[in-house]
């Protein structure tokens, strides 16, 4: 899908953005029949409406966008995407926004076109808009197209989007861009110390690999590892159905990187990336590990297996501690690793962890700028007993239920060495539909990381 602005258009339909308060002034110096028709019409400004003004000759001369007031705006965002659902197929020109919206409006506006069409036909919103003055259309463009990506991976089942379906799909973005992708299939895992990723996907007919993307020749070097797990029954401990029926999402932390690296490779951004996938499924056979088994890492740290169900933690775990091989300047990790980070912050937040306080104040205003929510949780030591089993060297599911999306978290830190590194643990899923966000696989985070990099890496 190519989300895209219109061409510039001096026919482009004038939209009026409107406060609900500066509607009166503007009637005000309309010509009469403008403001009866506002009146007649009904039109509030309410957040979101839509309104349509005829001319004399019963064409359209102009509409209004309804912006509300600041309570209202306040508690969501891309609120123009509401507005171009809701107009008729044509060209928009925007006029009155803030210029402090224009980028975070246009961009929602963009993606209020997006659906997801591989199974059955969609309709998507036809208003197209014509890329505002001072914004640049490029780059919103490209971010686009990085969070479509991310929205299809995520939305395809996993019939068709196994392990082999997402190398196939990584293969795809690193020769559309100039990138180098190496894989390692099945048994050759085991070959290459990846004892863990091989262990996690051992039982399912697609055989586990590992995706490894290089792409850039200077600048620092920024590694990137999304967890891959295509389909997650969970394993021997298997899942109920009621929370299986969401697994295909399993892969939202790949699907959200390769996004991610789409932005980046788009925009060329001058450094050198790394993309890390553990592509495997969960799956349920005479071959699978079972609670209690212990395995060593690719680090040679070992893992006792208390729940086959928290898989996400040990894919991530070897391909942690090859980016680690490499130093990166900065390894980002990013997954729907844990229940409890859902419960804790719900669906519409990105809960990250970092050590650094620099990084979280450029990724905080980052994420304010780009409205892409975050919220930092603690890499907090005292719970570093908590996964200490005592029989080998860490546990992959503490008992007792506390603290589950930070536990995780330490599990993760211990295998990438002494790398900066910083960790998401997402849900990658819109449970509701929203203004550009309808339901369905959604990019969390990304947005905030890519507006933060060029002060997290100096660029």
């Amino acid at each position: 899908m190519t989300l895209t602005f219109a061409l510039d258009d001096p026919r482009a339909t004038p939209l009026h953005v409107m406060e609900s308060d500066a509607l009166d002034a503007w009637c005000a110096d309309q010509a009469p029949r403008v403001s009866a028709w506002v009146r007649a019409s009904a039109f509030k400004a309410g957040l979101g409406s839509s309104l349509l003004i005829p001319d004399e000759n019963g064409g359209v001369a102009m509409a209004l966008a309804g912006y509300g007031d600041a309570k209202a705006r306040a508690r969501g965002r891309f609120h123009l995407a509401q507005v171009a659902t809701g107009l008729p197929e044509g060209v928009y020109r925007l006029i009155g926004l803030p210029e402090d919206r224009l980028e975070e409006e246009a961009l929602g506006w963009l993606l209020s076109a997006y659906t997801f069409d591989r199974y059955a036909e969609q309709k998507p919103a036809k208003a197209r808009l014509v890329c505002p003055e001072g914004v640049n259309a490029a780059r919103l463009e490209t971010i686009a197209a990085g969070e479509a990506l991310t929205r299809d991976l995520i939305n395809t089942p996993a019939e068709d989007m196994g392990p082999d379906a997402l190398e196939a799909a990584t293969r795809d973005l690193a020769v559309a861009h100039g990138a180098h992708l190496s894989v390692t299939v099945g048994d050759e895992l085991l070959e290459a110390n990846f004892p863990l990723i091989h262990t996690v996907g051992r039982a399912a007919e697609k055989t586990p690999r590992l995706l490894d993307l290089r792409w850039g020749k200077e600048g620092p070097l920024l590694c990137l590892v999304g967890k891959g797990v295509c389909f997650d029954t969970g394993g021997l401990n298997l899942k109920p159905g009621s929370s299986m029926s969401l697994m295909k999402k399993d892969m939202g932390g790949a699907a959200t990187m390769l996004g991610l690296a789409r932005m980046i490779m788009g925009l060329g951004l001058p450094l050198r990336l790394r993309v890390l996938i553990p592509a495997v499924e969960n799956a349920v056979a005479g071959n699978a590990f079972r609670p209690g088994d212990i395995f060593k890492s690719r680090k040679g740290l070992t893992v006792e297996i208390n729940n086959t169900d928290a898989e996400g933690r040990l894919v991530l775990a070897d391909a942690l501690a090859l980016g680690a091989e490499d130093a990166p300047d900065l390894m980002v990790s990013m997954a729907t690793l844990t229940g409890a980070a859902r419960v804790a912050v719900g669906p519409d937040l990105a809960p990250y962890f970092t050590d650094v306080e620099e990084d979280a104040d450029a990724l905080d205003r980052a994420a304010r700028d780009v409205a892409d929510p975050v919220w930092r949780l603690p890499f907090h030591a005292p719970y570093e007993t908590m996964i200490e089993p005592g029989i080998a060297d860490l546990d992959n599911a503490p008992k007792g239920g506390f603290a589950g999306a930070i536990t995780a978290a330490l599990f993760l830190r211990r295998f990438s060495g002494d790398v900066r590194y910083m960790h998401f643990d997402i849900y990658g899923w819109n449970p509701n539909a929203a203004p550009a966000r309808p339901k369905g696989g959604v990019g969390m985070g990304a947005r905030a990381l890519l507006g933060a990099l060029p002060e997290m890496l100096k660029l």
